[in-house]
């Protein structure tokens, strides 16, 4: 017997479902009662019934119906008894052909949301009833189904293509691929849709069938709609990245095709395909395919960059002065803390390149963060720019003569985000231009509109490079100049664009920025007091990265006093539970490890507190692991700021940093940390031990025999940056350890060895684990002069690009004392050592008579193997 509804219980349910969409009803406690009626068993017949069958209500109480039904799935669906399931289950596919749109989309939703519970493999009739039903001569019931099976594959492609379900796309691919000719748009766009899951996880039943997919999406390239345009770019590019062998007897084509479709008047089209450049880009054959082209794309990726009327409206493009409106919180994108890891000093300059890339350093408007054609064009131009060099230009600089100067600002806007985009892969061949060039953009800074303003300060931050490598006066001065007053402009995005500019141009320009320190502090003191809440947080970067850039230059009782009240007032106002201490705690690491001894009047409240954070956060994970149910989760992120302020007071403290930790439990808090599951705070808290470990030993010895096993399990290079602070931490401690580091070498000497020698092992790695490999030999050469041959190799190599330094200076001494415990361990590498010496710049002088020593032992110990 079907069941049927109770009339009294009909309308009851109705009536809650006309109060939910009242503004004039208490809506919460409306949806209260509805999920109060969760515990009637057959309370979820009646809302199947209201979508499905109830006719004569209006559309959107019956698609609330199913929304709520929807949730009731999500949420407690193994509850529901078998009666009740099937009837639901058997409604949808019955009503799969409801005349309304919004009604056969709101069951398409609904049956996803079963078949996503695990039930694909418990409605065995699901996939070939929803199949059949696209024979349908109805067209409602073809476009229900097809919408239906759309959402299916994009939730379950996986396990569409699995034996769970015996390969159903061996069946659905084919018959999708007959749609594609279907004289519905609707209809043809659904079959595109439902194919163009398969092909990044190359389906096999999708390869079987390429061909004949390829040549539809050919015949459908022309198709007046654009929903069906827009799916045949989406797949043309999809086959770029996994397929491409099928498309390159098709290039000039597809080429043709796509530049025609990155103008297409439908801007989601354009962006489709806008992205294929984006890819062709990645591609070993894009010079080759795209040389003949550049005539024709650049100006169509250089006319995507101009903002649209829509993006205006959206950026707000006509209000200039923004300044005194607070932000709304959802304006300001969560912050993550990126974790202290130790690196080394390479000749080239600081640090490495190219290892901690910052994702959003190059994002010229972030706040309209949806991905849009603009962006699109100009990231297509910055990686084509990277694949052709200078080959570019004689297609776009006569396109950018005209932008630059135009009247019109949005033109002019886009020529400044062009010469911005090209900055990086270009650079060699922009060179003769640029003298001319950046003092117009430098000009452009005090551009009437905002827009401009702000675009101007991202491109002059890509030239910050060469703007360093000139005479000071010539542009750095300038551009400083100009760049400290859009600090303190009116407009809050012009605001944020000049505070990121002036970071790049701090890192890149360092100490030649001390001569205008003063000027400097006094600009972005100033901002302190102007900004609204998230560009506050932007602030507290830029003075980070000046201590960072300028060093122990910023240790001047005027600058002193200029910068920490600010600063200290900050800190005193925000709350322990406060994420803006993220930025601030980052920012005070900086400045601590900069100012050095000039920190001291301000480092016990700021030791204490950081302390309390750590004490504060262990605590509450502690009591969460013990009642999961009663307490909440901590962020850990506090804790991990707060051991990496605690490091860069150590660094810049030193031996003052004793007094503080003689009075806290600070070490048993890191033997606590050193144990913690999320990798970050393991790799903060061995950058501390490191850093205790050098500025007040005395504290540390006493736990190092419980310290070492944790040591010792964390070399593990899965978790390269905790591997990293780990491996520098034991060398820290062999050499504060001398020759009582010999019970502990067994600990760690076997993975030191075997992490030197693996393939694809990072850089600052690699330098690490050589320079503590040559530490511990150095305290213990007997116990480690053995395994000599095991590592001399690429213990040469990983040193050889290393400034001179005290860390490589005692790793080359202990390397030193090891050959003449095990002469015969260097033979067969003897080159090799022989370049990694020659690295030197300028050892002492005790070292350089350890090399001629050491050179003549293994000369004379194998004259034979020595050509």
């Amino acid at each position: 017997m079907e069941w049927q509804p109770d009339e009294q219980g009909l309308q009851q349910v109705l009536q809650l479902l006309k109060d939910s969409q009242s503004p004039d009803t208490a809506t919460q406690r409306t949806l209260q009662k509805l999920e109060q009626l969760n515990q009637f068993p057959d309370f979820n017949n009646y809302l199947i019934f209201v979508l499905t069958s109830l006719k004569s209500e209006d559309e959107p109480t019956r698609s609330l119906s199913g929304l709520i039904l929807k949730n009731n799935v999500k949420a407690h669906y193994q509850n529901f008894p078998p009666n009740v399931a099937d009837f639901i289950k058997r409604e949808c596919l019955n009503n799969i052909g409801d005349p309304s749109p919004l009604i056969r989309a709101t069951i398409g939703i609904l049956i996803t949301t079963i078949a996503s519970k695990g039930e694909l493999q418990t409605w065995p009739e699901l996939l070939p009833q929803l199949c059949n039903l696209l024979n349908s001569e109805d067209y409602n019931t073809c476009e229900g189904s097809f919408g239906a099976l759309q959402k299916i594959c994009e939730d379950s492609s996986e396990l569409l293509d699995s034996d769970a379900l015996n390969r159903p796309l061996n069946i659905m691919i084919p018959k999708f691929l007959q749609f594609f000719k279907h004289c519905s748009p609707k209809i043809r766009s659904h079959a595109i849709a439902c194919v163009n899951q398969f092909i990044i996880g190359r389906a096999q039943a999708l390869m079987d069938n390429i061909d004949t997919f390829i040549e539809s999406l050919f015949a459908l390239a022309g198709d007046e709609d654009s929903e069906v345009r827009k799916n045949v770019c989406r797949a043309l590019v999809m086959l770029l990245e996994v397929r491409i062998d099928r498309l390159i007897p098709h290039m000039h084509s597809i080429i043709q095709y796509m530049l025609q479709r990155t103008q297409d008047p439908d801007e989601n089209v354009a962006l489709e395909a806008c992205e294929f450049w984006l890819t062709l880009a990645e591609q070993p054959i894009c010079k080759e395919a795209l040389s003949g082209h550049l005539v024709q794309l650049i100006p169509i990726l250089v006319n995507g960059m101009k903002y649209s009327e829509i993006d205006i409206i959206l950026l707000k493009g006509d209000v200039e002065e923004d300044e005194t409106i607070p932000d709304s919180e959802q304006d300001i994108k969560p912050r993550f803390h990126k974790s202290r890891t130790v690196t080394l000093q390479h000749e080239g300059g600081e640090g490495e390149e190219g290892e901690d890339i910052d994702e959003d350093e190059d994002d010229d408007d972030d706040t309209l963060s949806d991905w849009n054609l603009r962006k699109c064009s100009a990231a297509a131009l910055d990686v084509l720019a990277n694949v052709f060099r200078e080959e570019l230009l004689p297609h776009l600089l006569p396109l950018l003569k005209g932008l630059l100067f135009h009247p019109d600002w949005v033109i002019k806007e886009s020529g400044i985000l062009v010469l911005g985009a090209i900055a990086e892969g270009c650079m060699q061949g922009m060179v003769p231009y640029l003298p001319e060039l950046i003092p117009h953009l430098i000009q452009c800074l005090c551009d009437k509109k905002a827009l401009v303003r702000s675009i101007a300060c991202w491109t002059l931050s890509r030239y910050a490079h060469w703007v360093v490598s000139q005479p000071p006066d010539a542009h750095l001065k300038p551009l400083m100049t100009e760049l400290l007053k859009r600090i303190l402009d009116g407009n809050k995005r012009v605001q944020e664009a000049a505070c990121s500019a002036f970071a790049t141009l701090e890192e890149e320009a360092c100490t030649e920025l001390v001569p205008y320190l003063s000027f400097i502090l006094d600009t972005l003191v100033f901002a302190f007091g102007k900004y609204q809440h998230k560009n506050l947080l932007i602030l507290y970067d830029a003075i980070g990265t000046l201590a960072d850039s300028v060093g122990h230059h910023l240790n001047q009782p005027e600058y002193i006093q200029k910068l920490m009240p600010p600063l200290i007032a900050k800190w005193n106002e925000l709350k322990d539970e406060d994420k803006d201490l993220f930025p601030l705690l980052e920012c005070l690491s900086s400045v601590a490890t900069a100012l050095q001894s000039g920190f001291l009047p301000y480092c016990e409240p700021v030791y204490q507190r950081c302390v309390t954070l750590v004490q504060k956060t262990l605590a509450q994970a502690m009591m969460y692991s013990q009642q999961p149910d009663q307490y909440e989760a901590p962020d850990k992120d506090f804790m991990i700021v707060a051991l990496d302020l605690l490091s860069g007071l150590a660094e810049g403290l030193g031996g003052h940093v004793d007094t503080l930790v003689a009075r806290s439990n600070i070490m048993t808090l890191l033997f606590q940390c050193m144990q913690d599951t999320m990798p970050e705070v393991r790799q903060s808290s061995f950058a501390l031990l490191g850093d205790l470990t050098k500025a007040c030993f005395p504290h540390v010895k006493p736990c190092i025999a419980e310290f070492m096993p944790i040591l010792g399990t964390n070399l593990n290079p899965e978790f390269i940056s905790v591997c990293n602070n780990a491996t520098w931490a034991i060398g820290e401690i062999c050499m504060q350890m001398g020759v009582e580091m010999q019970p502990y070498i067994a600990m760690v000497l076997n993975q030191l060895v075997e992490i030197i020698n693996r393939p694809n092992t990072p850089k600052t790695l690699l330098e690490n684990t050589a320079i503590t490999i040559g530490r511990l030999g150095y305290v213990c050469p007997q116990e480690v002069a053995p395994m000599l041959p095991q590592f001399i190799r690429p213990w040469c190599t990983s040193l050889r690009n290393i400034r001179d330094n005290e860390e490589k200076d005692s790793a080359f001494r202990g390397i030193c004392i090891m050959i003449g415990v095990n002469p015969g361990g260097v033979v067969q590498d003897f080159i090799f050592f022989c370049d990694a010496v020659a690295s030197w710049v300028n050892p002492k002088d005790d070292l350089r008579d350890m090399f001629y020593k050491y050179f003549d032992t293994i000369w004379r110990r194998s004259p034979k193997n020595i050509g």
